[in-house]
């Protein structure tokens, strides 16, 4: 029997695909356009009922409600500073980075993710030469996985699967990430989407009855 109901799925599903999208591309004036049109601020789903998650969809609702073209430049630029640079990311979005004691990209951390990845058949057609521990890559797993979850009858594996990436691979080191993304984000957007992000990965922790592992933070 799943854990999860298959509109808890669904809704899963749905948001992972966004994170995906805002967390690993950079912004474009067609996404916000669809963020607008889509209602997206409204209708995105309640899964903690938080004060945090509460904050996210306010924070996402003003700005959406304040959007115009001439954003844009800030709003790229927000996403550069956070997670590429120039200089030094302010909210690092490799995994390795925050478990590895030199900070490196591609550490060991990100050698059991591949491994993770290659024993349950998950791949990735990149077009950069981009590690794969990438908090955004990640959201493109879990959209990959519920989209298996309601078509298999005996998906127990699948939410095995599902609940070893989340405690050993993202948990450990997500909300420092995100907690880096809410303290130096210059737009509402990207503060929001954090704060959502949060409530998002807490929700699924408390749905998979999920205990995270703990791992020491080098950032």
């Amino acid at each position: 029997m799943s854990l999860l109901s298959e509109n808890e799925i669904l809704e899963y599903q749905g948001i992972a695909r966004i994170l995906h999208n805002v967390l690993f591309n950079d912004p474009t004036p067609e996404l916000i356009q669809s963020f607008i049109e889509h209602h997206a601020a409204q209708s995105w789903p309640q899964f903690t009922a938080s004060e945090r998650e509460t904050s996210g969809r306010k924070l996402l609702l003003a700005y959406l409600g304040q959007w115009t073209s001439e954003k844009q430049q800030a709003l790229k630029l927000d996403y550069a500073q956070l997670f590429y640079g120039p200089g030094e990311p302010n909210a690092v979005p490799w995994g390795s980075v925050y478990l590895s004691e030199r900070q490196l990209l591609n550490d060991k951390s990100t050698l059991a993710l591949k491994a993770f990845y290659q024993e349950h058949g998950i791949s990735f057609k990149l077009e950069t030469n981009q590690p794969v521990d990438h908090i955004g890559l990640f959201f493109a797993v879990l959209d990959q996985m519920f989209s298996q979850w309601t078509l298999t009858e005996d998906n127990e594996p699948l939410t095995r699967s599902c609940m070893i990436l989340l405690q050993q691979h993202l948990l450990p080191w997500s909300d420092r990430c995100l907690e880096l993304m809410i303290e130096h984000a210059e737009t509402d957007f990207y503060r929001g989407i954090a704060l959502l992000t949060q409530a998002y990965l807490e929700g699924l922790t408390q749905r998979l009855n999920l205990l995270p592992m703990t791992a020491r933070l080098y950032r």
